[in-house]
């Protein structure tokens, strides 16, 4: 296989870094993979899930939101609406170059991005999700006593799995105003739904919700006994080959 850097201009003219993952033989579909929420694109799940499907013909191309590992701006200054931005920008960077994505995939938060971004790539004819949460607003309890601190300063430093990174009140703002139910009812295309029953971060229940939103063809896969952020090796495997099976149908 063939993993090469990938260079592109997100929304508001900063430099989206991400690894475009290509086949060895033909490329049978192309997709965008969207990180979870402070991750980035060389997180466990994002390598290992993207590699794992370029095996199977499928080239990924996976990226850092703004402000995040090798992209260009501030974190501080971004929302959920900039991250479907920045989702959109990126499915127009394989659009120019090898393909416009036939599947959009994302994790935790960014599963929620994809919902909301598919709308606007017209090519995407499949949804998957992992791990994502009904409503945007849920992200809003990570922060925990920081979110006080936020409303009243505009702006604090919050430790998210062990390091910090500043939020701002418009961030907070974006994610509660943003009709994710709507999103999901209208997304009119092949959703595929999966979830930990163990996932201790964002739990079960969302999946029924994102579920029972969306209309038909839709399809859930129970991840038992994975974590959440999917360190098990043998857990992202089973997301690729399950996900590439699924996904057959819509890749061509």
């Amino acid at each position: 296989m063939d993993n090469r850097k990938a260079l592109f201009t997100g929304a508001d003219g900063q430099a989206l870094a991400g690894r475009l993952e290509l086949p060895a033989g033909d490329i049978e579909a192309t997709a965008v993979f969207a990180h979870c929420f402070t991750c980035g694109k060389d997180s466990v799940a994002a390598t290992r899930i993207a590699r794992g499907l370029a095996a199977r013909g499928v080239a990924v191309l996976r990226f850092d939101f703004t402000g995040l590992g090798q992209s260009d701006g501030d974190f501080a200054n971004t929302t959920f609406t900039s991250n479907v931005d920045d989702l959109v920008c990126a499915a127009a960077h394989l659009r120019d170059t090898i393909g416009a994505p036939t599947v959009l995939i994302g994790h935790s938060l960014g599963g929620a991005a994809v919902l909301a971004a598919a709308h606007r790539i017209p090519e995407a004819r499949a949804v998957v999700t992992i791990g994502a949460p009904a409503d945007t607003s849920h992200v809003e309890h990570l922060l925990g006593p920081s979110t006080a601190e936020i409303a009243e300063h505009g702006i604090a430093e919050v430790l998210l799995a062990g390091r910090p990174f500043r939020i701002s009140d418009s961030f907070l703002r974006d994610i509660n105003q943003h009709d994710q139910t709507a999103c999901i009812a209208g997304l009119d295309r092949a959703l595929l739904v999966m979830h930990s029953p163990q996932d201790d971060l964002v739990g079960i229940d969302n999946a029924r919700l994102v579920y029972d939103a969306a209309r038909h063809p839709k399809s859930f896969i129970s991840l038992d006994g994975a974590d959440h952020l999917l360190t098990g090796r043998a857990d992202a495997t089973y997301v690729a080959e399950v996900l590439a099976a699924w996904a057959s149908r819509y890749l061509r």
